[in-house]
């Protein structure tokens, strides 16, 4: 699929083992997550647009590159994505943060915004959505639809394990995206659950069941 890379750097795959590991705790799977996270970080920005500035070095003055433009967009999607951010901002701590919270209807299982908060000007930024997990797809694609509503236009997708079926939906629903996957995996089961995956995210993140 164009605009999907799979990034398979050793460093990332011995990392995402480590997640899917039952007896990680939630400390050092709340680390792994973020340390996963500049990893791919450093892949998914290498697009990043520059411009040359002056800067006087000890020995001349010299035009040197820095990044152009508005500051990069990190928005995760709540609650899980969170566990992400502190990762990208270890790449590029002037980055602005927004957030999106999303519910699912009990009865028709579509996902619904409740939060929506998103560094303005939004269609001026390289805007970086995070959700450790690529399931079914719902969710990515709801927070993708809202952002564009927003205004936004340059936007990457930041998964650490995805399943076929969700990755399919998504690159389907907005082939305009850029979507970085950190392991592919083999399927979703009858309950919607990546497998052989690392579990719910969100609870091993926070601690929570």
């Amino acid at each position: 699929m164009e605009n999907v890379t799979i990034i398979s750097h050793p460093l990332i795959q011995h990392k995402i083992s480590m997640l899917r590991n039952r007896h990680t705790g939630t400390n050092e799977f709340r680390t792994l997550t973020e340390e996963i996270a500049t990893l791919m970080g450093y892949e998914a920005l290498r697009d990043l647009p520059l411009k040359n500035i002056e800067v006087e070095t000890p020995i001349e003055t010299c035009m040197t590159p820095v990044l152009a433009g508005k500051k990069l967009a990190i928005v995760p999607i709540l609650r899980a994505g969170l566990g992400m951010v502190n990762g990208i901002l270890a790449l590029v701590p002037s980055a602005k943060v927004g957030h999106i919270g999303l519910y699912r209807d009990e009865t028709t299982h579509e996902p619904h915004e409740y939060f929506c908060k998103l560094p303005s000007p939004i269609e001026l930024r390289t805007i970086v959505v995070t959700d450790p997990m690529l399931a079914t797809g719902g969710s990515a694609v709801s927070a993708v639809n809202f952002i564009k509503q927003h205004g936004g236009k340059s936007i990457k997708f930041m998964c650490i394990i995805a399943a076929p079926e969700g990755l399919k939906r998504l690159h389907e629903a907005h082939p305009d995206i850029q979507i970085y996957v950190g392991h592919l995996d083999r399927e979703l089961n009858e309950n919607a659950y990546i497998c052989p995956g690392l579990g719910d995210a969100g609870d091993r993140i926070f601690g929570t069941k």
